[in-house]
C-alpha cells in the first residue's frame, strides 16, 4: 500500500511571505521527488485563499520516507519555512486504500 503524508500550510499574511513559501514549496518538490521509494510530492496552492498550501507526499511505503528525512535539503526545509507560517503546520498521515479491484456496495 502507498504511504501517503498531507500536510497543510497556512501563511503569514504579507505578500513576500506567501511568495517565498510558494517558491520553496516549488524548490522542495522538485528535490523530494527524485528521492528514492518517493512517488510524488506534490505543492498546491488554495485558488480562494492564497495563503493556504497542501503538500502531499506519497511513498512505496512507510519505510520509504527515511530516504527523504535523509535528504540533506531536509535540514534547510524547516528552518526557512516554520518563519513563514501563521500557525503551525497540520500533518496528517495515512495509506491509500486499495482501489485496483472490483467491490460490492451494499
Amino acid at each position: 500500500m502507498v504511504y501517503t503524508i498531507t500536510v497543510h500550510l497556512y501563511a503569514k499574511e504579507d505578500p513576500d511571505s506567501i511568495r517565498k513559501l510558494q517558491l520553496k514549496l516549488i524548490e522542495a518538490s522538485r528535490v523530494y521527488s527524485n528521492d528514492k521509494e518517493t512517488l510524488s510530492w506534490f505543492v498546491m496552492q488554495d485558488i480562494k485563499d492564497p495563503r493556504e498550501f497542501t503538500i502531499v507526499e506519497r511513498y512505496e511505503q512507510e519505510s520509504s520516507q527515511q530516504y527523504h528525512l535523509n535528504n540533506p535539503y531536509w535540514k534547510t526545509f524547516d528552518p526557512y519555512v516554520i518563519p513563514l507560517l501563521a500557525k503551525p503546520m497540520d500533518l496528517r498521515r495515512s495509506e491509500e486504500l486499495d482501489t485496483s479491484k472490483d467491490v460490492v456496495v451494499e
